[in-house]
């Protein structure tokens, strides 16, 4: 299992929503709306790192209002 916190930039007014409409998505464990440089952060979960990669482009990055995304995988040192 591969897990990643997704850090989002949204538009104007939009990270609310953006949040709401994320958490609904499979492979979501949680989605919260932020203060700060990004709006929402995003804590996902897939199978292996190609997983991932569709959830975040094919899915995530689909969701109207996002500006910017980026994926920091979760490691175990």
């Amino acid at each position: 299992m591969v897990q990643a916190f997704i850090l989002i930039q949204t538009e104007v007014g939009k990270a609310a929503a953006v949040a709401r409409e994320i958490a609904q998505l499979k492979g979501v464990t949680q989605a919260e709306d932020v203060t700060g440089p990004y709006d929402v952060i995003v804590r996902a979960e897939a199978r292996n790192v190609d997983e991932l990669g569709k959830l975040v482009v094919a899915r995530v990055q689909s969701v109207e209002g996002i500006t910017r995304t980026l994926t920091c995988p979760i490691v175990h040192l």
